[in-house]
């Protein structure tokens, strides 16, 4: 994979992804640079988007280039703009074809420039016999009521019978009519903006958006590689039911587990450090006596190597661990880069919130915004115990453990 590291394995990758393509004046303007530069330095980031998108195994792509509001901009944008439409029709042709590319055009095409239009036209059929490979549906004049206002034009003119419109039947009136993947399963939008403006909204319903602050110039396809780790991360119910059942503690009784455990004089007399651990364990996951011990001894191992500074033989500990509650618990993260996570975050002392959020976003399957009250309040208690702060360690405790039952379960 040229210029990529590939995603992790178990990765969910999306089918159909679509963007937003925002910041391009913005970029410009903030480099003393003309708005047309910027656009020209957007179009080069999509250029890598549109591969790194084929190499990663996604199927359909979607970018707003144009919408119909932006006819209202100065005609000199306008003209540069429309050039750049001419330049990318013409440059992509031929890859197009190279990499099996079917190109669909979003919107309308009569307010268009002649040629343009008929570049579209002549694109579309030359390149339609590869929708099975790729689709990139480039968003033109697109307008999201308006797609909807023409879907109906052409339903009326059709002559179907309002008995016989439904959902189903009223989709092939829509610009993404017959694509393997027509809605959106993740959408995305640069430069801060944090709306849809209207982009796809009847096959956007169940999309899950991710709003990026970077202005799309800087929008490099590892943001992008970072946009899907967040995307398969996410539990997407389809208005269905996926509760996580053995996500029944008591976020109380599992706080003050911890904080014995923190502050091990505390444990009970006559009680084994490994007899504690299982019970925290145990309480936590909710795993059966025999797993809950032998993920405690993994968990134990793990502790005494980080206190050597064994860091290696602590992650492979940690491994072991992850792998166990996996595999009991039906998750979904990886292992590998959940140890690796933890000991990143044994080396902060627990206080660095963003190696946090990427932690209990990995394991538990949320996305980094989802993640993000919980990791600040782990981390609030991780100061507090660092300081010897017993009484607020154990009430951010019970807040972070009620915030992520919350979340999860």
């Amino acid at each position: 994979m040229s210029n990529l590291i590939s995603l992790p394995k178990g990765t969910v990758i999306p089918n159909h992804i679509a963007m937003i393509l925002d910041g391009n004046r913005r970029w410009a303007r903030a480099r003393g640079l003309k708005p047309w530069e910027g656009h020209y330095n957007g179009y080069l980031a999509v250029e890598k988007l549109a591969k790194a998108v084929r190499e990663l195994g996604i199927h359909t792509f979607t970018v707003w280039a144009w919408s119909t509001e932006n006819w209202d901009r100065p005609q000199r944008e306008i003209d540069a703009i429309m050039d750049l439409f001419r330049r990318a029709l013409k440059e992509k042709e031929k890859e197009f074809h190279q990499e099996k590319v079917a190109l669909v055009h979003l919107g309308r095409k009569d307010r268009l420039p002649k040629d343009i239009q008929e570049m579209l036209i002549k694109l579309e059929k030359d390149t339609a016999k590869y929708s099975k490979n790729h689709i990139y549906n480039l968003a033109v004049d697109y307008g999201g009521r308006s797609e909807i206002v023409r879907a109906v034009q052409k339903a009326i003119e059709s002559g179907i019978k309002p008995s016989e419109l439904d959902e189903k039947s009223f989709e092939k009136f829509l610009d993404t009519y017959n694509q393997p993947y027509p809605n959106p399963d993740l959408f995305i939008r640069t430069s801060g903006e944090q709306r849809t403006s209207g982009l796809m909204p009847w096959q956007m319903v169940y999309a899950e958006y991710l709003f990026s602050d970077v202005h799309l110039p800087d929008f490099s396809p590892e943001k992008l590689k970072a946009s899907i780790l967040d995307f398969s991360r996410r539990r997407r119910r389809f208005g269905g039911n996926d509760a996580m059942e053995h996500f029944t503690f008591d976020p109380h009784l599992v706080a003050n587990l911890e904080l014995k455990w923190w502050r091990l004089g505390k444990i009970p007399q006559g009680v084994t450090l490994l007899d504690y651990s299982m019970k925290h364990v145990k309480e936590q996951f909710g795993l059966s006596k025999k797993l809950a011990r032998q993920a405690a001894k993994y968990m134990l191992q793990a502790g005494f190597e980080f206190d050597k500074n064994k860091l290696d033989k602590a992650k492979s500990s940690l491994k072991k661990f992850y792998k166990l509650i996996k595999f009991e618990l039906k998750l979904a993260f990886e292992p590998e880069i959940v140890a690796t996570l933890e000991v990143e975050m044994r080396k902060h002392n627990g206080e660095n919130e963003e190696l946090e959020r990427e932690h209990l976003a990995e394991v538990y399957r949320i996305s980094l915004f989802q993640a993000a009250k919980v990791a600040h309040l782990r981390v609030l208690a991780n100061v507090a115990k660092n300081r010897g702060d017993w009484k607020s360690a154990e009430n951010y405790l019970e807040k972070y453990y009620s915030a992520l039952k919350e979340r999860v379960a």
